[in-house]
């Protein structure tokens, strides 16, 4: 089979460039467009330039449609706006779209959804194999104790980062919801400020810390009487995510329109 075609959006980035380098380093993928935004001074430049790897002949560009016109795939770790706009043209191509963006509204989902008609969508708020097992030992835990454990979700990224909670701590408190077999939407507790009052019993406690070059940690702790289990994944290198991205695109590639997870790729 010949290699997959993969265009990267936000690809000046700092993980757009991971994505060039872990697109070049993959013996089932080449790098077919590069794209960044109207106006950025990466336009124009060669792709693997940007990302130090020297010439791979893709320049930087900023008209999507024209690139994925040319591809087999498209992996967006971008703003919501660009993911929604890059999954309706993915729809029109039929296309693989990996998507990393996190902080997504209930009407951008819908918009994937649509777009989910006619191209591969395959989205997690992270992509690394090690967090994507955290979920589903998360899921196992909160499953096997009762509701008189309480859950808290731990989560610090780098001051850079603009949405809170991260979209891994939102994973992550979604696998934990389904292990108890709730809406995550119905017990998610984002905020605590003053005279709050007891802990409701079935609550999932989410707290952000946002500093320095932190890459990702995430902690779930299920905190009973007398005792306390916690689980923990620290990123140290956001190589892991596109690696996981170019994994997932590959996976993708010759199955059905709709929307997966990374639990798919990994077969959980």
């Amino acid at each position: 089979m010949e290699k997959m075609r993969l265009v990267v959006v936000g690809a000046a980035g700092r993980m757009g460039q991971m994505l060039v380098k872990a697109i070049a380093a993959s013996d089932g993928a080449t790098l077919a467009g590069a794209l960044e935004r109207p106006g950025s001074p990466a336009l124009g430049r060669d792709a693997g330039e940007v990302a130090g790897l020297g010439a791979l002949g893709v320049k930087i560009a900023d008209d999507p449609l024209k690139a994925l016109l040319d591809a087999d795939g498209v992996i967006d770790f971008s703003v919501p706006a660009v993911t929604v706009e890059i999954a309706a043209l993915a729809a029109q191509a039929r296309i693989v779209h990996v998507i990393g963006t996190t902080g997504l509204s209930p009407s951008d989902l819908d918009k994937l959804e649509a777009a989910a008609r006619h191209a591969t969508l395959i989205r997690s708020g992270n992509m690394s194999l090690g967090v994507n097992l955290l979920a589903g030992l998360v899921k196992k835990v909160a499953a096997t104790l009762g509701a008189d454990w309480d859950i808290e979700i731990l989560e610090m990224h780098h001051r850079m980062k603009v949405d809170a909670p991260s979209g891994t701590a939102l994973l992550l408190g979604e696998a934990a919801a389904a292990g108890r077999e709730v809406a995550l939407s119905d017990v998610s507790v984002r905020q605590r400020d003053g005279h709050t009052g007891a802990r409701k019993p079935g609550d999932i406690g989410f707290a952000t810390l946002r500093g320095g070059s932190v890459v990702g940690d995430h902690s779930v702790i299920f905190a009973g009487a007398g005792e306390r289990i916690e689980l923990v994944h620290r990123a140290e290198d956001r190589s892991i995510f596109a690696n996981g991205a170019v994994r997932a695109a590959l996976w993708g590639r010759g199955q059905k329109p709709g929307i997966y997870a990374m639990a798919d790729v990994l077969g959980l």
